[in-house]
């Protein structure tokens, strides 16, 4: 049976229960954090506990936790369900809403087997379509993992109904933002670009792998300003979070980038990704 840490200890997955007062439960007043462990460890998980106490601050959410306590809650589940590789997730809510003395989040992490995007996808690239739905800067969850998730999932929904693996989100200003459940990379003249963090788009932690990456690899990488047309007239686009890593996408609703091959760039990142991943 599926064992969790709920609250302060490992409990058996059907034995876990969200008061019905809950905030995130009841308001969406909640953060989370997708991981992904690879040999027994979980790949940065400073950078994924750096976002979650910053949003928490930023959006005023109780946590009362430290990094070591969360560190070790992370290891007892992986070692409770004994996992090597692993698709975890770590959620934490506001708590009770009438908890109002020294309020502390309510935390849970699940881990279950890791499984990958399809293989052909890396071989073939993806196909993303536009989505209908715009991110407004001045929502101020924008830039947060919130568990008010609801506009990503219909819209990611939507993408799947249309055989497509993701949907672009672009903001009001028409300004490229994310995908539905990661970031997403431009190529053009060898230059890498992304849009800026301030756009505002979720610090993905494999965003950050991939930035570092580029660096190393002497890839000019550039955070500025998108449009649909950085888009049409890219050579290769890539979409990054830390289950997919690297994940190459050659068409864009029916507009076919670049050659339709998965680009040069973005097999050498793809390939460092997954060396740093192993290390």
């Amino acid at each position: 049976m599926e064992q969790v840490f709920f609250i302060d200890k490992i409990i058996p997955a059907d034995t876990a229960a969200v008061p019905i007062t809950d905030s995130s439960f009841l308001y969406g007043l909640g953060l989370f954090e997708t991981m992904r462990a690879a040999s027994g460890t979980v790949f940065r998980l400073s950078d994924h506990l750096d976002r979650l106490f910053t949003s928490a601050a930023a959006l005023s959410i109780p946590c009362g936790l430290t990094a070591d306590f969360i560190e070790d809650a992370v290891k007892q589940v992986l070692k409770a369900n004994h996992l090597k590789n692993a698709r975890m997730r770590l959620t934490l809510s506001s708590g009770p809403l009438a908890q109002t003395d020294m309020p502390k989040g309510t935390l849970l992490i699940t881990a279950t087997e890791f499984t990958p995007y399809p293989k052909e996808y890396y071989d073939r690239g993806a196909r993303v379509i536009l989505a209908d739905f715009r991110q407004n800067p001045k929502d101020p969850t924008c830039g947060h993992k919130t568990t008010c998730y609801a506009p990503r999932l219909i819209a990611l929904k939507q993408a799947h109904e249309k055989l497509a693996t993701e949907s672009l989100w672009f903001t009001t200003e028409n300004n490229l933002a994310e995908g539905c459940v990661s970031n997403v990379f431009l190529v053009k003249d060898n230059v890498l670009y992304t849009p800026r963090a301030d756009t505002p788009v979720l610090p993905g932690v494999a965003r950050k792998t991939v930035l570092e990456l580029a660096e190393k690899l002497k890839i000019k990488s550039v955070e500025q300003v998108l449009t649909i047309h950085d888009v049409l007239s890219a050579q290769e686009i890539f979409l990054t979070n830390v289950i997919m890593t690297v994940l190459p996408v050659t068409s864009v609703e029916s507009h076919t980038v670049g050659d339709g091959k998965v680009g040069t760039t973005t097999k050498k990142l793809m390939e460092a990704y997954e060396e740093k991943l192993k290390g």
